[in-house]
């Protein structure tokens, strides 16, 4: 391969190798963090969707782009919610890996002004290598440990949630509950949650608010309701002026239509039996259990209220039949 390359001595921006040649970082993407990088300071306040679309990446190009972007720390966000319910959505892009604390320390950190001396001293050249990060120090790659996120509008919107308070994140479950059926429950109401967006868009959740409300989800599992039963439920009764905020809204239903808990059925208790006691009737010594204070059995005391016959011969038998007197034999 032959190479010619001449060094530009004007309207250049230096990128870094570890961008260029970044394994885990797509063409589209490095494009624009070099073209983010190269702006002047007055077209920085624009979100990054407007800059990547006047760079022709739209669409899935470019939410694949920034969750690249995203996950090797070059792009963070912060959403917030103003007085009147406003959602903003901050962001900062570095041509450095940063982790989530040395972005947040430079979100913080006030805008420094230039003093009066430093603005009357005479420019002196200096080369561009010569600059240090603001945060941090030069540091190898990190891959993996970040769960990807569902991308929101870089834009504002002017319409506040229907639940103004925050998205709890599910309390941790101890150890010796923390069992085979919990997590099976718990992956069953996320799926759930992450199905609706099908049915209806506005209901669009991201994995980490579907993992927060699968705990108040999970409610109507363990009291019998299906998953379909569970959907139909978060579908119906379409709001008539729609859903301002996906979560509120579910969170809402979820509590607030819970269904009752199945009533437990308790064992009927068995009355105590009698003791045995010994019968006092005639024949072989036998025990039973009295319902009162008698002391013969039920045999027993059906025998004695109804005796057997005694047995009549049968020669009277066959005489009785026949209508003569029985033969008897003479006496010898």
């Amino acid at each position: 391969m032959l190479r010619h390359a001449i060094a530009p001595s004007a309207r250049y921006t230096k990128a870094s190798n570890d961008v260029v040649r970044h394994p885990r970082l797509s063409s589209d993407a490095k494009i624009l963090i070099l073209y983010v990088q190269g702006l002047p300071g007055d077209a920085t306040c624009k979100p990054l969707g407007e800059l990547a679309r006047k760079l022709g990446i739209k669409g899935c190009a470019y939410q694949k782009a920034k969750r690249q972007l995203v996950e090797q720390g070059y792009v963070h966000e912060w959403r917030s919610q103003g007085e009147k319910g406003r959602w903003t959505t901050e962001q900062l892009v570095a041509n450095t890996p940063l982790t989530s604390e040395q972005a947040g320390c430079l979100r913080k950190a006030p805008p420094t002004a230039p003093s009066t001396a430093s603005s009357a001293a005479p420019l002196t050249a200096s080369s561009p290598g010569t600059r240090f990060p603001t945060v941090g120090a030069p540091t190898p790659r990190r891959a993996g440990g970040y769960k990807p996120v569902e991308d929101h509008s870089d834009k504002t919107t002017p319409h506040p949630p229907s639940q103004p308070e925050p998205v709890a994140e599910p309390a941790p479950v101890p150890a010796q509950r923390a069992t085979t059926a919990d997590r099976t429950q718990l992956a069953r109401a996320e799926r759930v949650l992450l199905s609706l967006r099908h049915a209806r868009r506005e209901l669009h959740l991201g994995v980490r608010e579907a993992r927060a409300l699968a705990v108040e989800a999970v409610k109507w599992l363990e009291r019998g309701m299906s998953e379909s039963d569970l959907r139909h439920a978060l579908l119906a009764e379409r709001p008539r002026d729609g859903v301002r905020s996906a979560v509120g809204f579910l969170r809402h239903r979820l509590i607030q239509k819970l269904p009752e808990a199945p009533a437990r059925h308790r064992p009927h208790e068995r009355p105590s039996l009698p003791e045995l006691v010994e019968c006092a009737g005639p024949g072989d010594p036998h025990v039973f259990r009295p319902l009162f204070d008698e002391t013969e059995c039920p045999s027993c005391r059906s025998a004695a209220a109804h005796p057997e016959p005694e047995p009549v011969p049968w020669r009277e038998r066959v005489a009785a039949i026949n209508g003569t007197p029985a033969a008897f034999p003479a006496e010898g």
